[in-house]
């Protein structure tokens, strides 16, 4: 998932994982993966580019490589080359791990990468403005989308099938169909 962007204006980067903390002592580093994909992203020789703690890219960040990935509970162990003991993966901890945009294969015509949703104009089939989608929420059991009004009211709108009526890429739109009282919350 990137920073936001303008719409239209795709990434030139994807955040795939975030370098939770150190594991052990030998420089191996728990990781979230932010990814549908973490077998591809995280295989074995694998380049990905370290960023800072907020996601962003310095103009000097470095490329590391994967050198093996392992499930552990809910994320994955992973081992850089080049990062041997504590010191070097406590260095490196709070971190996103990124990808160019170009790397990853396209979305199906029935997928949607999150950064799409970001800045997509929010409406209603019936025609009102209800704001601009400011993030996305990963939910259990439908993610969320957090919606900056018109109005200046920030609103949370479940992302499921039986409230978006339609998603326009082009025009960076997403009509939803919501039920009565949602946008009263």
């Amino acid at each position: 998932m990137p920073a936001p962007g303008a719409p239209g204006n795709p990434p030139e980067h994807l955040i795939v994982g975030h370098i939770a903390k150190a594991h052990g002592t030998r420089g191996e580093l728990f990781v979230w993966p932010l990814t549908d994909h973490p077998d591809d992203v995280f295989a074995t020789g694998q380049q990905l580019l370290l960023g800072d703690e907020e996601g962003a890219l310095p103009g000097d960040a470095p490329f590391v490589v994967v050198e093996t990935a392992r499930a552990f509970k809910r994320g994955l162990l992973v081992r850089l080359e080049g990062i041997t003991s504590r010191e070097e993966s406590d260095a490196v901890a709070r971190r996103y791990l990124l990808v160019p945009a170009d790397a990853v294969a396209p979305a199906d015509e029935d997928e949607l990468f999150y950064h799409e949703l970001l800045g997509m104009r929010v409406v209603t089939v019936a025609g009102g403005d209800i704001g601009v989608v400011r993030e996305v929420y990963e939910a259990v059991p439908h993610d969320l989308l957090e919606v900056k009004g018109v109005d200046g009211r920030v609103r949370l709108i479940p992302f499921a099938d039986r409230l978006v009526h339609e998603i326009d890429r082009d025009n960076a739109r997403l009509v939803i169909d919501p039920p009565e009282g949602l946008l009263d919350l």
